[in-house]
């Protein structure tokens, strides 16, 4: 089960309507909005072959990278400082990582276009409408494909794929390949001779 973290900013007397007040405290925002001003100006109009320029940002942000990680100057991530990358990581252009809580990634991932990754939701049955984030892990060898999904707090399993525009909502298991919305198993994957483990 994933970890859960829930985000409450204490009520102002401006701003008591948990529905409009941030989420998240202003320090938070204050650093996202630098991250952003450094995404727009130096990592989204950077030449597409210069994925050691985008990796350098990044980590000055916090993020904590393996060697030869490919983030495609499209590519988003919500927060550099709780992404954590091992060797070989790939995020294709469009490729949205929303991470308020530490998102994982092993070696050998794959983001393939547009894809989503949501890390946090709303607790919709508390009246204060928290926001709730999870920490998410990726297993090697696991692609997310074109405009798959995949759902807060799943963690996705060694070499599992997760197919064109599927959406995962639970759990996907180590070398399966999964399909649809909610994403199903469709068939197993063989697995990579060079993985070490089938652990997520």
């Amino acid at each position: 089960m994933a970890k859960q973290v829930d985000y409450r900013v204490a009520a102002t007397a401006a701003d008591k309507d948990a529905y409009t007040r941030p989420a998240f405290s202003r320090s938070n925002r204050m650093r996202r909005v630098l991250w952003n001003a450094t995404w727009l100006v130096l990592y989204r109009f950077s030449p597409r072959p210069l994925h050691g320029w985008r990796a350098m940002l990044l980590r000055i942000f916090g993020a904590k990278l393996g060697s030869d990680c490919h983030f495609y100057p499209k590519s988003k991530v919500w927060a550099p400082w709780n992404l954590i990358c091992e060797d070989h990581v790939a995020a294709a252009d469009g490729v949205e990582i929303y991470n308020p809580s530490p998102m994982q990634f092993a070696s050998h991932v794959i983001l393939s276009q547009d894809c989503y990754l949501c890390g946090a939701t709303h607790e919709y049955n508390d009246a204060e409408f928290p926001l709730v984030s999870f920490r998410m892990t990726f297993g090697e060898y696991a692609w997310i494909c074109a405009r798959a999904s995949v759902a807060p707090g799943v963690n996705v399993g060694a070499g599992a794929v997760l197919g064109l525009g599927s959406v995962a909502i639970k759990d996907l298991a180590p070398w399966t390949v999964y399909g649809g919305n909610p994403a199903v198993a469709v068939r197993e994957r063989t697995r990579h001779p060079n993985a070490p483990g089938d652990a997520a």
